[in-house]
């Protein structure tokens, strides 16, 4: 369990996201307040259209909220209006991403497809090779670095995904169902590695998951409902 004096990589406070105007207004968040720590995972659980993807699209500087403030790793981002310019570099820079199919380009093989983020970063292609190579060692899968992603199974090509998703070192690590294409095994182990690269690179990761075999690999289950976000106790 992470120390409650950990710092806070993550707050958001007083967030809505309502969409239309008038009788056809659908308020997707009302008045989320949430904070996670370093080195903190958290799940984001409730019914589809309950506003779970809304909520990491807004964290993850993609959708624009309507109402509320976003602190992200040190900084607010978001009052009443985005307080950065270059939503692009921030993202490049704080955020990472894991979704549910790995999105790999199918012609690059593993190592290019997570050297790739690092060239958009404005790294040069040493610098991206180089740590493309040492994330998919750490994540125990650099002897598949120049396989195609046709020829990795569902469990290494996720790996590469993760490593993708580390490749700037982001403080932040957001995941859109990242277990749901994987069974109940491998879903265990992307788990327990996402657990480890919390504390191990002193970020938070929060997730979308439906996926209830996983559900003990949490630090917190948070809940939406009709926009609402309520934390499960015991």
């Amino acid at each position: 369990m992470v120390d409650d004096a950990s710092p806070v990589v993550v707050e958001v406070s007083g967030l809505s996201k309502h969409y239309g105007e008038g009788p056809t207004r659908v308020d997707a968040l009302q008045g989320v307040d949430l904070k996670v720590l370093s080195g903190e995972v958290v799940a984001l659980l409730g019914p589809s259209g309950s506003g779970k993807t809304t909520l990491l699209n807004i964290i993850g500087c993609i959708i624009e909220p309507s109402d509320g403030s976003v602190w992200l790793d040190g900084e607010t981002v978001y009052d009443k209006r985005w307080l950065r310019d270059n939503l692009r570099r921030l993202r490049l820079d704080k955020i990472g991403f894991i979704f549910q199919f790995h999105n790999l380009l199918p012609f690059l093989n593993a190592r290019d497809n997570v050297a790739l983020v690092l060239h958009l970063a404005g790294k040069s292609d040493a610098e991206a090779q180089k740590r493309a190579v040492e994330l998919l060692d750490y994540l125990e899968i650099g002897h598949r670095k120049d396989a195609m992603p046709a020829l990795l199974s569902g469990g290494e090509a996720q790996r590469v995904a993760i490593a993708r998703a580390l490749a700037n070192s982001p403080r932040i690590i957001l995941a859109d169902e990242p277990t749901a294409a994987l069974d109940s095994k491998r879903a265990g182990i992307v788990m327990d590695l996402l657990r480890k690269l919390a504390a191990e690179q002193h970020a938070c990761i929060i997730a979308v998951t439906h996926d209830e075999k996983i559900y003990d690999r949490f630090d917190r289950l948070y809940h939406l409902r009709d926009g609402h976000l309520q934390e499960q106790t015991a």
